[in-house]
């Protein structure tokens, strides 16, 4: 017999071998056990400290203008033009 021949069978019986020494996997699957929600130790929980509310943020005032002198402003600029966009409200 070839040399080849020889040492791809006697690693071909070898690996057999390794695998009739293995258990099977049914074996292997009963002695697993899950540990379930119910058997784990509950640890005390702490109560969540509640947080203050936060206050109400002004309204944005883009211009700085308060809102009267918002109202007299566009009274004033809107005299005139089509009811529509910011003159909503304040065009005659």
């Amino acid at each position: 017999m070839n040399t080849r021949h020889l040492s791809s069978t006697l690693a071909s019986l070898g690996c057999g071998l390794c695998l009739l020494a293995m258990p099977p996997a049914s074996a292997a699957a009963d002695s697993f056990t899950a540990v379930t929600s119910a058997e784990k130790t509950a640890k005390p929980q702490k109560p969540k400290a509640a947080k203050p509310p936060k206050p109400p943020k002004p309204a944005p005032s883009g211009s700085g203008e308060s809102k009267a002198e918002r109202d007299k402003r566009l009274l004033r600029e809107c005299r005139g033009k089509a009811n529509a966009g910011a003159c909503e409200g304040f065009a005659s």
